[in-house]
């Protein structure tokens, strides 16, 4: 199996040395384990309470690529302090078939553990929804003002010390330019070309491509509109291009959307990495075909079917999703939930009494103690000098560690019982039919799943207990032929 390390130090007190001692213990479990490193990402003198490391934002896009199928940590707080954050990476590393690995903790797989898990990353989800609120609010306030509200202000422009979004001498003469070569008939990736010939970047340093470029033509803010979230403000802005040019302009990309789509979009399966074929282990995966009428049928799949080495009927992927999600929200009972309460709230207890956070409030306290003594022995008129200046390293050691615990404290926020008993009582409600709802119910409730051609058998998070569904399946199945399209989804095959 190829793996990827991930190591990371932040405070004054780690240095080069932790970075190596990390990674000599990630490789030596490589090794004992047979995995092959692949590659190394290193963030220094970074925090983990936030997401903005370079060589792990790094990892993630890599990730996409399929290459490695596991990241391995020194400990799993090198990955994210916040419990939050590495419940939203682990799930986005999960889609590509990529786990993380702690090289020093034994961390659980039993249906307990994944239902704990489930339940973070569905409540992650949830409240980053509500802290964006509270995000939204301090943008409206410098919306208000005309102030830049986002992360780059657009190929052309720059931002000065007020938050004022003026010209960028560098690259606004190109604006003007690139319009003209659009509404003169270039197309997008002619131009694309062009730029990126001449090392001309965007205002993130990239290569442009299709999507930047359509970007900057179809922006307002380049005939002096300020938007912000749906509110248009004219003269505003500093102007790059006239009235007319940028009409031509949205004339001609307006005519290239009317015509006809050359893709269509992905389809979710949300069984997949779940669901397996009862008669031959093999995973299911999603399918879908066309029929002569041109009507579009999804299913899922076994691929020993797909490999002509199981007789596996397919099945139709609406009707075993919403049977699958029917089961699930019979799982949100109130002994149930209130099962989970107490399982998740000890996960956040645990993670605080062996925390980092611990361990600095106690040095803290010592050190408090030991200026004291250092200001009971002055007044006794001991040594003045040599305890004066000890005075000034134990105060400048307790500034130091009064600022990792305030940053320790924000990364370790954890939602109170009642918080997570709203949560998870909301789910009782949902709307069936909405995409984030389904996914959260599967992720929560569903370990894994065997389908056969007369049964199946559900294996949920919530306990031991199986339920197995007998009625005929003969009837909601049918056959697949050739011309399909396979989901590209990837699968492990569970134990037999």
């Amino acid at each position: 199996m190829n793996v990827v390390i991930y190591a990371r130090y932040s405070s004054h007190s780690q240095n080069e040395q932790t970075i190596e001692s990390q990674l000599e213990d990630c490789r030596e479990y490589a090794h004992k384990n047979g995995y092959t490193v692949i590659g190394e990402y290193i963030d220094k003198k970074l925090t983990g309470t936030t997401d903005k490391r370079p060589d792990f934002q790094r990892m993630i896009e890599d990730s996409a690529q399929k290459r490695f199928e596991a990241v391995i940590v020194w400990k799993l707080d090198r990955f994210a302090r916040n419990r939050f954050d590495s419940a939203i990476y682990k799930e986005r590393l999960r889609r590509y078939g990529v786990r993380v690995i702690s090289a020093k903790e034994t961390i659980s797989d039993d249906p307990a553990g994944v239902l704990v898990e489930g339940v973070l990353e569905s409540m992650a989800e949830y409240y980053s929804v509500n802290l964006s609120q509270n995000i939204r609010r301090g943008l409206q306030q410098n919306a208000e003002k005309h102030l830049f509200t986002g992360s780059h202000p657009g190929f052309g422009f720059a931002v000065n010390g007020e938050k004022r979004i003026v010209i960028d001498p560098a690259t606004a003469h190109l604006v003007p330019h690139i319009f003209e070569m659009y509404a003169d008939g270039q197309t997008i990736m002619e131009i694309v070309n062009y730029l990126n010939a001449h090392g001309i970047k965007t205002t993130r340093g990239n290569s442009f491509n299709r999507n930047s470029l359509r970007t900057v033509l179809s922006s307002k803010k380049y005939i002096g509109v300020y938007a912000f979230k749906g509110t248009e403000t004219p003269d505003v802005l500093p102007r790059l291009v006239e009235d007319e040019l940028f009409d031509r302009v949205q004339r001609r990309l307006q005519d290239n959307k009317k015509a006809p789509a050359r893709g269509r979009a992905q389809e979710e399966y949300i069984l997949s990495t779940k669901l397996y074929c009862g008669h031959c282990r093999n995973s299911m995966i999603g399918y879908s075909g066309t029929s002569k009428s041109g009507a579009i049928y999804r299913y899922y799949i076994c691929q020993g079917m797909k490999k002509r080495k199981c007789k596996k009927k397919a099945v139709r992927k609406d009707w075993l999703e919403n049977y699958v999600l029917t089961h699930c929200r019979a799982q949100l009972t109130d002994q149930n939930i209130a099962v989970i309460v107490r399982e998740v709230a000890a996960v956040f207890q645990s993670d605080y009494e062996h925390s980092v956070l611990k361990h600095l409030r106690q040095t803290l306290r010592d050190t408090e103690k030991a200026i004291d003594h250092l200001l009971a022995s002055l007044e006794l008129g001991q040594a003045a000098d040599v305890i004066t200046e000890r005075i000034a390293q134990r105060s400048a050691e307790k500034k130091a560690l009064q600022e990792q615990i305030a940053e320790e404290e924000r990364s370790q926020y954890a939602p109170s019982e009642d918080e997570i008993l709203f949560f998870l009582t909301s789910l009782k409600n949902g709307d069936i039919n909405d995409a984030q709802y389904r996914r959260m119910l599967i992720n929560i409730f569903i370990n894994r799943i065997y389908l056969y051609d007369d049964k199946l058998t559900l294996f949920f998070n919530t306990g031991t207990k199986t339920t197995e569904v007998t009625n005929s399946l003969l009837n909601e199945t049918e056959q697949v032929d050739g011309g399909s399209r396979c989901s590209s989804v990837r699968q492990s095959t569970p134990p037999k």
